[in-house]
C-alpha cells in the first residue's frame, strides 16, 4: 500500500550498494526511470539530478528570511510549493480587525476601552510566523519598528502596556477611540522542542485567563491546531472569538460555534502544486503543464489561486478569508481542487516512486489537510509516494529514514527547521 508513513530499515542496510547502482547520464523524462514489479525504481539519474519540491517550509535563514538560493537552485529541477505569507498575514490581521469593527458592541467585555487579545506564536524562527504575528500587530496598530520591519518577538506578558517590543494600538469606532493592546504572547513550543504546539496554547490561554481573563477580548493565533486548542479550552465557554489560520475542518465547523474566523491558504491548490511540480519534471515537460497551461487531460489553475515567482523559483498559493459569512463553502478542506482533478494517462506519465516527508506527524494542517490531499492527488497523477512523518522536532528523525534515496525518482521535503536544507541535500549529493 502505497499510501503509508514507514520506517525505512532494511533501505538503509541496503543504502550503499542500490545507491551505487544509479549512473550519472540521462533526462528527467518518462524514459529515464520508472517502477519494478516490487515498487523500487529503475532510475538511472543520479540523486543529485532527480526533482526536488521543498513545500511549506521555505528554505531560508530564520533571523533574517533571506532565501537560501544554494538549496532553491541545488538542481534544474529545484523548486518551491507554499502559500503567499505575507498576503495571508495582513488578510488575517485585517480580518481581526473587521470583526473587532463590526462587534465593538460586545467586544469590550469589562467595558474598559480597551480591546485586549492574546497571541499564539508558532515558532519565531518560522517566516510563516513571523509574517502572521506582524500581520496582526500592523493591522491593529500594536506593531513597533525594529530593523526596518515590524518586531515579531513574543512579550511574555503586557498586561500594563509597557512591553518594548509592542505598542498600545488605536480604533475609532461610531465615533469612539478604544485602546488596543497585546496583553500577551508566547512561541507554543512544548518541552521536547516541538513547535506551533497545541497542547502548549492550550495551557497558555489557561495561565492568561486565570490571571488577566476579563481583560481578554480576542484571541488570536498563528495556526487553527493552536488557536482550536485554546478555542476549546477556554474562549469557547467565554464567548471570546478566536482567529486562527489554515483552515482546517475543525476550525472551519467551529465558527458556527463562535469561533471568530481561519485562512485557507488554498492547501488544495498547494498540494496540487506540490506533485505537479514533480510530475512535470519527471515527465520532461515544461513546468507549466497542468499549471497555467492546460495539459491533455484539461487541468489548469487560473491566476486568482496562485502566482509563481521566477526568480525565487516558486509557487505560491493565495488565500481566502473564511468568516461567519462563508465557511460553509470550506466545510471540506481534502476536497480536491475541481479544475486539477482530471487523471493523467498512465501512457504518458508513467508511474513513478516519490520520498515524501511532513517534518511533524503530530501537526493538525499538514497531517490532517495536506497529507489526505496529496493522497488524492498521487492517484491522478500517478505517482507512488512513501509518506514519512517526523517528530517535529529533530531533523535526522526524517534524514534518518532516508537511507536509500536511490529507490526513488523524486523527493518532496519539509523541513523541520528552515535552515536545515542541506541536511537533506547532502543525502542526495553522496
Amino acid at each position: 500500500m502505497k499510501k503509508k508513513i514507514l520506517c525505512l530499515t532494511m533501505a538503509m542496510v541496503l543504502g550503499l550498494s542500490l545507491t551505487a547502482c544509479g549512473g550519472n547520464g540521462g533526462d528527467n523524462t518518462s524514459g529515464g526511470s520508472g517502477t519494478t514489479a516490487d515498487g523500487g525504481s529503475t532510475s538511472t539519474v543520479a540523486n543529485k539530478d532527480k526533482p526536488l519540491v521543498w513545500y511549506n517550509r521555505q528554505p531560508s535563514n530564520s533571523s533574517t528570511g533571506e532565501l537560501d538560493k544554494a538549496a532553491m537552485s541545488f538542481n534544474k529541477d529545484t523548486y518551491y510549493v507554499g502559500f503567499d505569507a505575507n498576503q495571508g498575514a495582513e488578510l488575517q490581521g485585517t480580518m481581526v480587525k473587521d470583526y473587532i469593527e463590526k462587534n465593538i458592541d460586545k467586544i469590550d467585555r469589562n467595558g474598559d476601552g480597551v480591546i485586549g487579545y492574546v497571541l499564539a506564536i508558532g515558532d519565531i524562527g518560522h517566516n510563516d510566523s513571523i509574517a502572521r504575528t506582524r500581520g496582526v500587530r500592523k493591522a491593529l496598530g500594536t506593531g513597533v519598528d525594529k530593523d526596518g520591519d515590524i518586531n515579531s518577538e513574543p512579550v511574555g506578558t503586557n498586561v500594563d502596556g509597557k512591553a518594548s517590543a509592542v505598542k498600545d494600538g488605536s480604533l475609532e469606532i461610531g465615533g469612539k477611540k478604544y485602546v488596543v493592546r497585546e496583553l500577551a504572547s508566547q512561541e507554543m513550543k512544548n518541552s521536547a522542542g516541538a513547535t506551533w504546539d497545541a497542547a502548549t496554547a492550550g495551557n497558555a490561554i489557561g495561565t492568561w485567563s486565570s490571571s488577566f481573563g476579563k481583560e481578554i477580548d480576542v484571541v488570536v493565533s498563528n495556526n487553527d491546531g493552536m488557536g482550536m486548542s485554546m478555542f476549546n479550552a477556554w474562549s469557547k465557554d467565554n464567548k471570546v472569538p478566536t482567529f486562527g489560520y489554515d483552515a482546517n475542518n475543525d476550525a472551519v465547523a467551529a465558527i458556527a460555534e463562535g469561533y471568530g474566523g481561519t485562512i485557507s491558504q488554498h492547501a488544495d491548490v498547494q498540494a496540487y502544486l506540490t506533485l505537479r511540480v514533480l510530475r512535470n519534471a519527471l515527465d520532461g515537460v515544461d513546468i507549466d503543464t497542468g499549471i497555467g497551461t492546460a495539459d491533455e487531460a484539461g487541468n489548469v489553475l487560473t491566476k486568482e489561486v496562485y502566482t509563481y515567482k521566477e526568480d525565487e523559483r516558486s509557487y505560491y498559493a493565495l488565500n481566502v478569508a473564511v468568516t461567519g459569512e462563508n465557511y460553509q463553502d470550506f466545510t471540506d478542506s481534502t476536497k480536491v481542487y475541481e479544475p486539477v482533478s482530471k487523471q493523467l494517462d498512465k501512457g504518458k506519465s508513467a508511474v513513478k516512486k516519490v520520498w515524501l516527508n511532513i517534518y511533524n506527524s503530530s501537526d493538525n494542517f499538514l497531517s490532517s489537510t495536506y497529507q489526505p490531499l496529496l493522497q488524492k492527488y498521487d492517484d491522478l497523477l500517478n505517482l507512488e509516494v512513501d509518506y514519512i512523518g517526523g517528530d517535529g522536532q529533530t531533523e535526522s528523525n526524517i534524514t534518518n529514514r532516508l537511507g536509500n534515496p536511490g529507490q526513488y525518482d523524486a523527493f518532496a521535503i519539509n523541513m523541520v527547521k528552515t535552515d536545515n536544507a542541506a541536511s537533506y541535500t547532502a543525502l542526495l549529493n553522496q
